[in-house]
């Protein structure tokens, strides 16, 4: 095996997309020692990478002050080339590493500052100064690791004023992951919206606008609380909605194989406006058209690309026309399906984002090669 490298996190699960799925094969393939510290029930080596197990707890207070120095101990005994850490709440072990004389990389999968903003249970005030201060904290810090890698390009200009080793690494599908042959005559008539559920990810909106649709919603996700899907259930929509609940990588592919929509019609956050979601390359990648919020920056890739329909986030009976309007024009939305897989094929997927990944690590390493 070539260089060691170590990835971690304390938030998201081990078999994470983007930091197992993408990151982790990528360098495995490319001939690196992968090693991967998050929650997980053990340790144990899957697909060729070494799975260091932290304790798994869903509580935030134990997983933000135990874990991460439980990480720390783990990263340390693997003494790898390179650390990789994927989580804010990571910083102060990334910054003991490089203390340690150690190469990091600080992976930034979410604008924080702007997500604070957007917190419902913070009051403005608070939320204003908690994300002044800890952009603050994330730019000092940022300053100090060998290379910062962002999900957007937004968010990679941000930090290019304070460290110029930034790259943005989006989070685009595997090249045939999602990939279906299904004719679209064998496509059944229904949509689709897979991911987190949530009332910030539009969901009340979506399922108020099935009243107005002759189609089935398929539904896959988990309710971020008991109480959003008691409200959502009580809703006249739900009775056009098939629930899935929590469904693995193989079951999302077969859903988006088996409809004509896929919708993600998140509403706006301070969060959201720049930064793309993997759902939307997602549905592209499966052949089907979109119907998505009309942000700036969705927009110009949903219309440049001609495979969609951008609407209000906030009106049900927009989300609810441009889903009609799919499901009755089926030659168009055929095309737009194609014209979104066609995207994907030439320039949004992984296989293309992966290359730049493995730049960066030869890049880092080779720096290393040269004090040998």
């Amino acid at each position: 095996m070539g260089k060691k490298i170590c990835h971690l996190t304390t938030v998201h699960p081990a078999f994470d997309i983007r930091i197992f799925h993408k990151e982790c094969k990528s360098l495995l393939q490319a001939g690196y020692d992968v090693t991967l510290i998050a929650q997980h029930g053990k340790d144990e080596i899957v697909d060729g990478i070494k799975i260091r197990a932290l304790p798994t707890t869903r509580k935030r207070v134990k997983r933000m002050l135990k874990l991460p120095w439980i990480a720390l101990r783990k990263a340390l005994e693997e003494n790898a080339d390179l650390y990789h850490f994927h989580d804010p709440e990571l910083i102060p072990i990334g910054l003991i590493l490089k203390v340690k004389g150690k190469k990091v990389i600080y992976d930034i999968h979410e604008d924080v500052p702007r997500q604070i903003l957007s917190k419902p249970y913070l009051r403005k005030v608070n939320a204003r100064i908690i994300s002044c201060a800890f952009e603050r904290f994330e730019n000092f810090a940022g300053k100090r690791f060998d290379f910062l890698v962002t999900v957007a390009p937004n968010v990679r200009d941000r930090f290019l004023r304070v460290n110029r080793k930034v790259i943005d690494i989006q989070n685009y599908p595997l090249l045939y992951e999602m990939y279906s042959p299904l004719s679209w005559e064998a496509r059944e008539n229904a949509i689709a919206y897979t991911g987190g559920i949530a009332r910030i990810r539009g969901i009340i909106e979506l399922v108020s606008a099935m009243e107005h649709v002759n189609a089935t919603l398929h539904l896959a996700g988990t309710f971020e609380d008991s109480k959003l899907e008691q409200t959502v259930r009580q809703l006249p929509g739900w009775a056009k909605v098939n629930y899935h609940g929590y469904v693995d990588r193989a079951q999302v592919k077969a859903i988006l194989g088996s409809v004509k929509v896929g919708v993600i019609t998140i509403l706006p956050a301070p969060n959201h406006l720049y930064a793309v979601p993997n759902k939307l390359f997602e549905y592209m990648s499966a052949s089907i058209p979109v119907v998505a919020s009309n942000f700036p920056w969705w927009s110009k890739i949903i219309e440049g690309n001609r495979c969609g329909i951008c609407v209000d986030p906030f009106s049900p009976a927009d989300i609810a026309d441009a889903i009609n309007y799919l499901l009755e024009h089926p030659k168009e939305a055929e095309e737009m399906g194609k014209n979104g897989r066609r995207a994907v094929e030439e320039k949004y997927n992984w296989e293309t984002e992966s290359k730049k990944l493995l730049q960066v690590y030869r890049e880092l390493l080779q720096e290393d090669r040269s004090k040998d």
